[in-house]
């Protein structure tokens, strides 16, 4: 068991951080009270603990309800520019030194799909400033979510392709949202454009029908999944397997192309998918070489740093220093940044960090 002080000192790449599920209590009690929005407290750690009920309620639905509070003061260029430069900001003091936010222009009805994406990549060059002043160093990207349940998924990936080219910060295009119901094949069309496009394309995949959602991702392009815990429906525990796991079809294919599982075990035990972090596939998956990282998901809700869920998984699995260094590295090598950028970060920062404090 690794100390809390060296975990949190280690470098650490988050592909998986949704935006408007990171922001501070204490922000979304000063943003709501310039707005005239009311919430359900206004005292910051009794709002904490409201977010995070809904989190751990079981329910989808009301872990999803929770968003309304943080869309409503995230709906002018400079409310979302501060949160995104926060965001920065905080994971950077969490020993973050990659990180992909995505967040879904079309909910920031405020303003128009590239004023919202001009507005967080801006916060997020303001957010490595300020940490690089504070002596961190952080490299910050955005993916771009279009919704599954509503149909402006073309508009979004059209918006990502267009956008991508005035401006690096904007790396990918996902689909976000309630899953059950809405497969990826049911935004074919903007998926044949982020083909045909060449975009970078992470989709969701952690609800019922389980495999099926991860499947159907797969077949429309998808280059990584967000969550996939699921696919622990397709393997088997078996001493004598390869990796310790008996592989189905599914899990075989992901394991054999080394596609990126953007995973976080205290969201996937909240909403559900598995009965805690000691039964999450990410230890097991990371012992038979599935390329898998460890996520947060939504901060403020679920109540996790980068940190803290790291913490949780190098203490449910007793992992090893070279096993930390690897969720670290599979991130990073996973990341939708220039490859250059990220071997950088790799080579100058990472690598020798681990080195560093290998005992």
């Amino acid at each position: 068991m690794w100390s809390e002080d060296l975990l949190r000192a280690a470098p650490k790449a988050l592909l998986h951080d949704h935006l408007d599920g990171g922001l501070r209590p204490s922000t979304v009690v000063e943003l709501a009270d310039g707005i005239g929005w009311t919430l359900p407290s206004t005292d910051v750690d009794e709002l904490q603990a409201w977010f995070t009920a809904g989190a751990e309620s079981g329910d989808l639905l009301q872990y999803l309800a929770t968003f309304e509070h943080t869309l409503a003061v995230m709906q002018t260029a400079d409310a979302i520019e501060r949160v995104a430069a926060e965001a920065v900001v905080d994971l950077a003091d969490d020993g973050v030194v990659y990180a992909e936010v995505r967040f879904a222009p079309e909910l920031h009805t405020g303003v128009s799909l590239e004023e919202a994406v001009a507005a967080v990549t801006a916060g997020l060059r303001r957010g490595e400033r300020e940490a690089a002043k504070a002596g961190r160093q952080i490299s910050a990207y955005v993916i771009c979510c279009a919704m599954r349940t509503e149909h402006r998924s073309l508009e979004v990936a059209r918006l990502v392709d267009r956008v991508r080219v005035t401006d690096p910060k904007v790396v990918a295009f996902d689909l976000a949202g309630a899953e059950t119901g809405f497969p990826p094949s049911m935004h074919a069309e903007a998926l044949a454009f982020a083909r045909a496009r060449h975009l970078n394309v992470t989709i969701h995949a952690s609800e019922p029908p389980d495999l099926e959602l991860i499947d159907d991702a797969l077949v429309h392009g998808a280059h990584r999944i967000g969550h996939g815990v699921r696919l622990g429906r397709d393997t088997t525990p078996h001493p004598d397997a390869p990796g310790g796991l008996r592989l189905g079809p599914l899990a075989r294919y992901v394991l054999d192309r080394q596609i990126h599982l953007e995973l976080a075990p205290t969201c996937n035990v909240q909403i559900g998918a598995v009965g805690s972090v000691a039964e999450h596939p990410i230890g097991p998956f990371l012992r038979a070489g599935f390329n898998v990282g460890v996520n947060t998901d939504n901060r403020l809700m679920s109540g996790v740093s980068p940190s803290s869920e790291l913490d949780a998984v190098t203490a449910a699995f007793d992992l090893s220093w070279g096993e930390v260094e690897r969720l670290a590295v599979n991130a990073i090598e996973s990341g939708f940044a220039p490859y250059e950028d990220r071997h950088r970060i790799l080579d100058d920062v990472v690598r020798p960090f681990y080195a560093a404090h290998r005992s």
